[in-house]
């Protein structure tokens, strides 16, 4: 009998990464030596979407590759979330993506054909809608399930937005509500209704195109997008990245109503408490009642803005008139504002 497809998973969606501090010890002493590439304009260093590599003539190549497990059960949803969550790391450099190529691990023995054409099918369905091509890919077969794509962009030098070009005293913005992972995690326990199904697959395909938009303001200094880390954990890859501080303001974080009560009965995702574990000791958390949103692993969730505050009235009449959500949840701040040893505050 063949079982719902999140249960083929040890975890679902952004959920499946790896804990940041194992990922560090991975990494340590692989950074890339800029000097050796001299065309490399961004690698791993900085934590960004995407790396960067510099075309001439005023352009630039991004590059980068997302995939994850099923989020959910339905075949053809998991595709066009992994699609929109991969994508979106072009967007979240202020980049346009031109080609992507599908990644697809599918256990063959195990789950039939026709669902790993399902999945296809979104993820097609996806990059069409966003004008790229899904070109090529590469196929295996493995235990778990798993999906993505390598996607490639392009982007006006001047438009990059990076990890590091946030400014003090810039406006926080967050164009997706949090929540998605503790519903994704009630969906694979056979927790959520109908209507709660219905919220989670609305915002895991919703694309953040406005990104390549937001790429042609000056006074966008900085975008990311929230996924598997949290909105804590890629809020302190910016600070890092601009040696800044930041402060969110609990009561104007927005939460998916629907979540609201697994927020209360912590069922969260297993990757959410290794998260917290990893960056802890940097936050100062004044209101325990935002925690279970901050270390939510987001999967295909949405770009957090870093905004000069005269530049605030221009994006978001941008972002209104691409009818995309988006809610102010704070500012950058000198790092000497904060209590010592703290980079983010919560109040």
């Amino acid at each position: 009998m063949i079982k719902p497809l999140t249960q083929y998973a040890k975890a679902s969606g952004c959920g499946c990464k790896i804990q940041p501090a194992v990922l560090q010890e991975i990494l340590q002493g692989f950074t890339l030596d800029s000097a050796a590439f001299p065309h490399l304009v961004l690698g791993n260093s900085g934590g960004d979407d995407c790396s960067v590599y510099d075309l001439g003539g005023g352009k630039y190549l991004l590059q980068t590759v997302d995939f994850f497990t099923p989020l959910v059960n339905d075949a053809k949803v998991f595709g066009m979330a992994a699609a929109a969550n991969a994508l979106s790391d072009v967007w979240a450099m202020g980049g346009k993506p031109i080609m992507a190529n599908a990644v697809m691990g599918w256990p063959i023995d195990t789950l039939p054909v026709s669902q790993a054409r399902e999945v296809m099918q979104g993820a097609i369905e996806v990059c069409n809608a966003a004008w790229v091509p899904l070109a090529g890919g590469h196929t295996i077969d493995i235990p778990e399930p798993m999906f993505g794509l390598s996607v490639t962009g392009l982007v006006d030098s001047a438009n990059l937005k990076t990890n590091a070009g946030a400014k003090a005293g810039d406006v926080l913005i967050l164009t997706k509500p949090l929540g998605l992972g503790m519903l994704s995690a009630a969906h694979k326990r056979g927790l959520t209704s109908l209507e709660q199904d219905e919220i989670l697959y609305k915002w895991i395909v919703q694309t953040n195109h406005v990104g390549s938009i937001l790429g042609g303001i000056s006074g966008v200094h900085a975008i990311t997008d929230v996924t598997g880390f949290g909105l804590a954990g890629h809020l302190l890859e910016l600070c890092k990245a601009s040696g800044l501080g930041s402060v969110v303001e609990s009561n104007k974080l927005p939460r998916i109503v629907e979540a609201e009560t697994f927020a209360s009965q912590f069922v969260l995702p297993d990757n959410a408490m290794r998260n917290w574990n990893a960056y802890e000791g940097e936050i100062d958390m004044r209101d325990a009642g935002a925690f279970a949103w901050l270390v939510d692993p987001q999967s295909s969730g949405g770009l957090l803005l870093s905004v000069g505050a005269t530049s605030l009235g221009e994006v978001e009449s941008a972002l209104r008139a691409a009818q995309c959500f988006h809610q102010t949840i704070g500012e950058m701040v000198e790092i000497n504002s904060l209590t010592p040893g703290k980079i983010l505050s919560v109040i």
